[in-house]
């Protein structure tokens, strides 16, 4: 529809600087001549467009000028909405409650949010991460170098990182930088950072990659194993791994192979189960987990 095109170009106009009747042709598919007649209808509507002919020419907006937030629809900004809520869930500024008070200014219908949907993005603590977003997200913004003391399986490390990126994913908050220890972009999780400062040093431009969510990044593949599961534990074998476990067994197991990333997660997985879970094979690994047993049971 021509009006969803008009729309999508307003909204590219908004973000970019400039663009060019080729770039908006190819992103819409219709012809140049088309695009043309689009930018017309939206000048005799009112919005300023600039048109310049020649090298380095192009399109775009007037600067300065102010989008009427009537173009949402309510369905949209409910949307927003539901978003913001999220992250104030995790801020103790009240940036995001300002943001909201100014979009309920002339959208006071549509500002009233669909509670269908509620996104709660915080720890059961939620002290234990909000101050640390806000000060990572600031270091971000001000493109200031970040310290902090970190837990890793590996041992506990000192790091100095350039922060680039407040993460939420696998149920948890992370921040992914360059660190200058490993001399690479690293990603570390929140609730293992402690003794978090801005160091207040400045960094330089850096061509930053594009962070890309590696969604079986604890899959080294070092570990795998066949683990039998009591009926009574299905429900949380669902909730960790999301994966379809095969039909219970008449005596009420059941059995499935997985890869975990190295022995340490993998046995203490077993042992979070108690006698719920019995591993089947390697049968190298399920002597090595007996004789672990022994020695905590020793402790007692």
């Amino acid at each position: 529809m021509k009006i969803d095109r008009l729309v999508g170009i307003l909204s590219v106009l908004l973000q970019k600087d400039k663009t060019t009747s080729a770039e908006l042709s190819e992103k819409f598919e219709v012809s140049r001549r088309t695009i043309a007649r689009d930018i017309e209808a939206l000048c005799a509507a009112g919005i300023p467009i600039v048109t310049e002919q020649g090298k380095g020419g192009g399109i775009s907006i007037m600067e300065g000028y102010k989008i009427d937030s009537t173009l949402l629809s309510s369905e949209d900004i409910k949307a927003i909405f539901a978003g913001l809520k999220g992250l104030e869930s995790v801020s103790d500024s009240s940036r995001y409650r300002l943001l909201m008070d100014k979009l309920s200014v002339e959208n006071s219908e549509a500002a009233i949010v669909d509670d269908h949907i509620i996104i709660d993005l915080a720890a059961w603590d939620k002290s234990a991460v909000s101050g640390k977003i806000d000060l990572i997200r600031t270091a971000i913004e001000n493109r200031e170098k970040i310290s902090f003391r970190y837990y890793a399986p590996s041992g506990e490390s000192f790091r100095v990182i350039e922060p680039y990126h407040v993460i939420f994913q696998w149920s948890g908050w992370y921040v992914w930088g360059f660190c200058e220890t490993r001399q690479d972009y690293r990603l570390f999780k929140l609730s293992r950072l402690f003794e978090l400062k801005n160091t207040g040093e400045k960094h330089g431009e850096r061509d930053v990659p594009p962070y890309k969510c590696e969604r079986l990044w604890h899959l080294g593949g070092q570990i795998t194993a066949t683990v039998r599961f009591d009926a009574s534990v299905k429900w949380r074998v669902l909730d960790e791994y999301n994966i379809e476990i095969p039909k219970f067994n008449e005596d009420g197991g059941s059995e499935f192979s997985h890869t975990w990333s190295d022995k340490q997660s993998f046995f203490s997985f077993i042992l979070s189960f108690g006698d719920k879970a019995e591993i089947i094979s390697p049968p190298e690994l399920r002597s090595e987990f007996s004789e672990l047993v022994k020695k905590i049971s020793k402790k007692y």
